[in-house]
């Protein structure tokens, strides 16, 4: 018999944390540095969109982690934070994605992390501990 934390709903709310903490990190320093903006918004108008859109990293970064967390709609807070980090892979790390860091690791691990583990809970949804289970 399985110990009590050996669970699928103990896992997915690892995951679900674990990915929410840490991004939640990059969303609450654009709110203390808003000026981290502003490279965005560069980038975001080099590629032809508005330059506003690049505020959507608030969304990406605070709302989607706060909905990952929570368990409230975590399928599509993963899927905002899957797209949010393909925009930064493309505006800003597109020369590192077959680099490796001074470590030696993938230039991009932070960035992958996020990425897959974004998508791995749009795939496998909120699990039983959570607001709005799925």
């Amino acid at each position: 018999m399985p110990l009590p934390l050996q669970s699928d709903a103990f896992g997915k709310l690892l995951l679900r944390l674990t990915l929410a903490c840490l991004l939640l990190f990059h969303g609450i320093g654009k709110i203390l540095h808003p000026e981290f903006v502003e490279p965005i918004v560069k980038g975001v108008s080099a590629m032809g969109l508005p330059g506003p859109f690049a505020y959507a990293v608030y969304i990406g970064e605070v709302i989607a982690p706060l909905m990952i967390f929570l368990g409230l709609y975590a399928r599509i807070g993963g899927l905002i934070v899957a797209v949010n980090m393909v925009f930064a892979i493309v505006l800003v790390h597109t020369a590192q994605i077959f680099t490796l860091a001074k470590s030696g690791g993938w230039a991009l691990e932070l960035q992958g992390f996020y990425l897959l583990c974004g998508l791995v809970v749009f795939f496998l949804g909120s699990g039983r501990f959570a607001v709005k289970p799925d």
